[in-house]
């Protein structure tokens, strides 16, 4: 059964991972070396910020054993990614990319995906998230960008994303970027003018195939601030929350709609995203020790001890005493999805 990690497990992991040993090279002020997870295998990623508004990861990572990331609904910035060896794979949301495909997103909300990453495989490539005023600024200067430009920056809207062709030009440039061949100032100069370069191309290669697009036509901004608006409904009444349809009425969509809502901005089910808001609020208290953990189970909106202690460890992978001894959470005990 292949492990299933959500945000915070990663992260967690992150902070813990040693540092690379494969890396040999010089590491510049401008930029911090993260190593991996050791369970999952060995490399790195360099992450830098080049210029106002524009970060750049650069990542090689030898992968020993598969598992999966699950990441809820989330603001967006733009982003563009080029791997120059392995693949990454997705369930439903997206499709696979690496190969022939690179990946560009647009600003806006990212539904809720899942990540599957195989072992025996070497992933290795880079990774551009900028500002999408960053973007915006640059467009009088791309030929034919003016209709992309509104369709790539959304706000309140699921964001675009595009699959474009690596190109022979691609390639050179992410390989250029990835194997920098200055220092300090000069290369960070060299990196600005190499992650701009590669974002024209990809721009080129999206404007001679717009069949790349990856619309989620219909998702409109106004259902997803609804949608937004009951979880916070329900965040605010863990102890006391409406019935669904009380719940739809009150933010102004049919249940089903709602229903669908939670699933698409939540990756769960209405019931599902209370039960985890309100195992996160407990987790809190409990962490502040300041209450018993039947007073916490109440303050949540359980009345069965016995309930609330099986959910929480579900959750989390230990027992609300433990957390309320000061014992971190396990992320590799979360189930899989």
């Amino acid at each position: 059964m292949t492990l299933t990690l959500n945000g915070s497990d990663w992260d967690e992991l992150l902070e813990q991972a040693p540092q690379p040993h494969s890396f040999d090279g010089v590491v510049d002020d401008f930029e911090e070396l993260q190593g991996f997870p050791e369970r999952f295998g060995c490399g790195y990623d360099r992450e830098m910020e080049v210029s106002p508004g524009v970060w750049l990861t650069l990542f090689d990572q030898k992968l020993h054993q598969s598992w999966c990331l699950k990441v809820s609904a989330h603001e967006h910035s733009v982003q563009y990614m080029v791997l120059l060896s392995g693949l990454r794979h997705y369930e439903e949301t997206y499709p696979t990319f690496g190969g022939e495909r690179s990946y560009f997103s647009g600003s806006g909300i990212s539904p809720s995906f899942t990540a599957r990453y195989e072992r025996s495989q070497r992933l290795v490539g880079i990774n551009i998230d900028l500002l999408p005023e960053v973007l915006e600024a640059l467009f009088p200067e791309i030929a034919g960008g003016a209709a992309l430009l509104k369709l790539l920056l959304k706000q309140n809207d699921w964001k675009v994303s595009f699959f474009p062709k690596v190109t022979p030009a691609i390639r050179q440039v992410a390989q250029q970027i990835f194997e920098a061949p200055f220092y300090g100032a000069t290369r960070r100069l060299y990196l600005q003018e190499k992650v701009f370069e590669l974002l024209t191309l990809q721009f080129e290669a999206i404007l001679s195939d717009q069949k790349l697009s990856q619309s989620l036509a219909g998702r409109k901004s106004e259902r997803v601030a609804r949608v937004y608006h009951a979880g916070e409904v329900l965040t605010s009444r863990l102890e006391n929350p409406p019935s669904l349809l009380d719940l739809a009425r009150q933010v102004g969509v049919s249940d089903c709609t709602l229903r669908r809502g939670f699933q698409d901005v939540f990756g769960t089910t209405v019931v599902g995203h209370l039960a985890q808001q309100r195992m996160k609020h407990a987790e809190q208290l409990l962490r502040e020790g300041d209450c018993t953990v039947a007073e916490v189970a109440n303050q949540v909106g359980y009345a069965h001890l016995g309930h609330f202690a099986a959910g929480f460890k579900r959750q989390f992978g230990i027992t609300p005493r433990e957390c309320l001894s000061g014992r971190r959470v396990a992320a590799s005990t979360v189930e899989c999805g």
